[in-house]
């Protein structure tokens, strides 16, 4: 009446008797190892959870990449804020000051007193939007502490030392910002 479909492939001459039985030895086996593990993995029960696990793995994944890139935007807001807030202004900078930006050299026209702050380390280059800013040491340390990529020059300060009283000298001033 009702033959397997293995009896009626094997009657139709598309399958032998030989790859009948192996595929039988294969079907048993498996069925013994699924036996030996524990529940069938065609068990809605076991597979619903499985599925509920994976979901809950790739929504904390989600999550987690979600609350790292609201912490980054935050910290670049934060250095934004910042520089708008500390930028000095360069207006009618007429000075080249050269500084290196990773291995390329850039130049910022700034003025005389800038770049004197500049080499003695009151005032520090930050880069933010291939914008190049001039900000107070202190405000420069504050944006290293959240994006340190930002911060482009930052000398140490600086203390010049106070001319002897016995110094003949003290009087003339040695120019050492000669531009040659």
């Amino acid at each position: 009446m009702a033959d397997s479909l293995q009896d009626q492939l094997r009657k139709a001459g598309l399958v032998s008797d030989k790859q009948a039985k192996k595929a039988a030895r294969v079907k048993h086996a498996a069925e013994m190892e699924r036996r030996a593990h524990g529940a069938k993995p065609d068990d809605p029960a076991v597979a619903a959870q499985r599925a509920r696990t994976e979901k809950a793995r790739k929504d904390r994944e989600l999550n987690e990449a979600r609350d790292r890139d609201a912490a980054a935007n935050a910290l670049a807001a934060q250095v934004r804020q910042l520089i708008a807030l500390n930028a000095q202004p360069r207006d009618g900078g007429d000075v080249a000051f050269n500084f290196t930006d990773g291995r390329a050299v850039k130049k910022l026209l700034v003025t005389s007193r800038q770049r004197d702050a500049l080499a003695d380390g009151r005032l520090a280059i930050v880069k933010l939007d291939d914008r190049y800013d001039l900000v107070p040491v202190a405000v420069a340390q504050k944006i290293r502490a959240r994006a340190a990529q930002a911060v482009i020059v930052c000398n140490d300060s600086v203390e010049r030392p106070a001319p002897d009283a016995d110094d003949p000298y003290a009087k003339y001033q040695v120019p050492d910002d000669l531009d040659w």
